[in-house]
């Protein structure tokens, strides 16, 4: 019988690798923006191109830490294609490379225009008033 399981996981092995990283950015041009309100933080990189320096540096600082910001519940959106025109740039119109951070309500609350680390991300999110409701939820003696 052990032969038979060992069969079956193997034949299941690649189907594993298809499932999606939680912690992979996601394009753009895949985001519906009125789907992620009050479900989602949304934390925009744009740049003009995906060899950009500053967006290379913004990818690895935010590899370091997707624990934390999945933890917010912030959803890495990436835009490196100006000529797609897609609705979030179309709605914050970034110049070049642009960190922008939106709230649960969808409402920019932090626009960079240079790479910010996670922790000083994750600070900034803490300070939002919706993240402070939930933390507080979360730990009702609020202490």
């Amino acid at each position: 019988m052990k032969p038979l399981y060992l069969f079956i996981l193997t034949a299941l092995l690649p189907f594993a690798a298809l499932a999606q990283d939680p912690y992979a950015p996601v394009s753009a041009a895949g985001i519906i923006l009125d789907d992620l309100k009050f479900v989602k933080r949304p934390l925009v990189v744009f740049a003009d191109s995906p060899d950009d320096p500053s967006f290379l540096r913004q990818m690895q600082l935010l590899a370091l830490g997707y624990p934390a910001l999945v933890e917010r519940d912030v959803i890495v959106v990436t835009d490196t294609d100006p000529g797609a025109r897609s609705d979030l740039r179309q709605k914050l119109r970034p110049q070049g490379f642009s960190l922008v951070i939106l709230d649960k309500d969808l409402k920019p609350a932090i626009r960079k225009p240079l790479p910010w680390d996670v922790r000083e991300i994750t600070q900034a999110i803490d300070k939002f008033p919706l993240r402070r409701i939930e933390m507080q939820e979360a730990s009702p003696a609020g202490r």
